[in-house]
């Protein structure tokens, strides 16, 4: 039988990387850029990134807090880059994994800013404890707990304000 050639071994990496975070990444990059588009760019841009700098990781969680790291930075930047005013299609929600009973709980935390947003994210989607995504984002875990808290502060009072606590 013939050796797999280093190119293949490379591809079969990269392919079990692509199937094991993009949905996660996907989400990420989404409640960022707030548009499916701008979210499928930054997600590949990620992907480019790990085949080009072909990083060496400690274990499996320091490779998804890297890829977590970078698809936050491309997105952010995207954002600066574009000036792109926030807006979401709302249609593409149930695309990205959130169930129709969340959806509107997923619209509010979008139109956080994108400092609470993250965190929230990371927090309550994908299941991060805050001292994990301090060293995702490179803050104190004491911010990331303010951001959190300024976070659901800010989801309450626009739940108060659209009235869905009495529906």
């Amino acid at each position: 039988m013939a050796e797999k050639t280093n190119t293949e071994i490379k591809k079969e990496y990269v392919d079990a990387v692509v199937n094991k975070y993009s949905d996660m990444l996907f989400r990420i990059c989404y409640c960022i850029l707030c548009n499916k588009s701008d979210a499928e760019d930054a997600l590949q841009d990620t992907f480019v990134k790990l085949i080009t700098k072909a990083p060496d990781f400690n274990d499996d969680e320091h490779e998804k807090a890297w890829l977590i790291k970078v698809a936050t930075n491309i997105s952010k930047n995207m954002v600066m880059l574009r000036l792109r005013r926030n807006t979401v299609d709302f249609n593409d929600i149930t695309e990205i994994g959130v169930k129709d009973e969340d959806s509107e709980v997923f619209e509010a935390i979008m139109n956080l800013p994108v400092k609470y947003k993250i965190v929230m994210v990371l927090f309550y989607v994908e299941g991060y404890k805050t001292e994990e995504i301090s060293e995702i984002i490179q803050v104190s875990s004491e911010a990331v707990r303010k951001r959190l808290q300024k976070g659901r502060e800010l989801l309450k009072i626009e739940f108060e304000r659209c009235n869905y606590f009495d529906e």
